[in-house]
């Protein structure tokens, strides 16, 4: 089992929702932590209400060079990296093709900047910063977790092909990636994960309207929002049991999945 005292996390969307609360959990268990968000206002509020070792860094993921000196800050900062959480990422839903309800024709259609936006952050700056990390955890001879953030859309979500297209990625690479390692003789000491979150209670989710909140959580056994500490914990509890790789791991609230078309 790995601990998390004096051991580094790296989160990129650090400065908001899941990344700062697992920064928050992180921090609590005394682990230090490397916060990138493309929000430097983000990124100052955080620093102001967070506790404990925290070094931030303005990163646009799409950016390599970004995510280059990311990494690089991380070693120069605290000499390792131990956990590598890639967690930011957006949501810009809308119709592959949106029909008249009156003539059946084609009214809209999702545009390729729509759709390549969400690929960009949520897939290509998933890939930057863990390549980029990963070369100086083997080069620094750490040890540790790649924990990604898949999602429950990843099984197919109509309104959200772009979104639940990148998801469905991340389901893939922690196979990938342990395959990689593991041909590398790498793989028993860095592993890596994906989480799959449900609904979240995040701002965006409790200000939805009411009644449309309500049909969410009929679907939700639980019968309540997943709390982002739930998903902090998590990942802190995936970073010290070393018997789990390449696997996807959800947490829902036991919500029925799949698309509902």
């Amino acid at each position: 089992m790995l601990e998390i005292k004096n051991a580094v996390a790296v989160i990129t969307g650090g400065g908001s929702g899941i990344g700062l609360s697992v920064a928050r959990y992180w921090l609590g268990q005394g682990g230090k932590v490397v916060l990138g968000d493309i929000s430097e206002e983000a990124l100052d509020a955080a620093r102001q209400n967070l506790e404990g070792d925290v070094v931030t860094f303005p990163c646009d993921v799409t950016r390599e060079a970004d995510n280059q000196q990311l990494a690089a800050r991380a070693i120069e900062a605290y000499g390792r990296i131990d956990l590598v959480a890639p967690f930011a990422g957006i949501i810009m839903d809308g119709l592959l093709v949106a029909t008249d309800r009156e003539t059946g024709k084609v009214k809209g259609k999702m545009s390729l900047e729509q759709f390549q936006r969400v690929v960009d952050i949520n897939l290509t700056g998933v890939f930057l910063t863990v390549r980029e990390c990963l070369e100086q955890m083997i080069n620094n001879d750490c040890r540790g977790l790649i924990c990604l953030v898949s999602s429950t859309g990843s099984l197919g979500t109509a309104g959200q092909i772009n979104y639940s297209s990148t998801k469905a990625a991340m389901s893939v690479m922690p196979k990938v990636i342990t395959a990689e390692l593991f041909r590398r003789k790498l793989a028993d000491r860095i592993r890596c994960v994906a989480i799959a979150p449900g609904y979240v209670r995040t701002p965006l989710v409790e200000n939805m309207n009411a009644k449309a909140l309500e049909r969410i959580l009929g679907d939700v056994p639980i019968g309540r929002l997943v709390d982002p500490e739930e998903i902090a914990s998590l990942t802190c509890e995936l970073f010290r049991n070393e018997a789990l790789a390449g696997d996807v791991f959800f947490i829902h609230g036991g919500l029925r999945l799949g698309s509902r078309g």
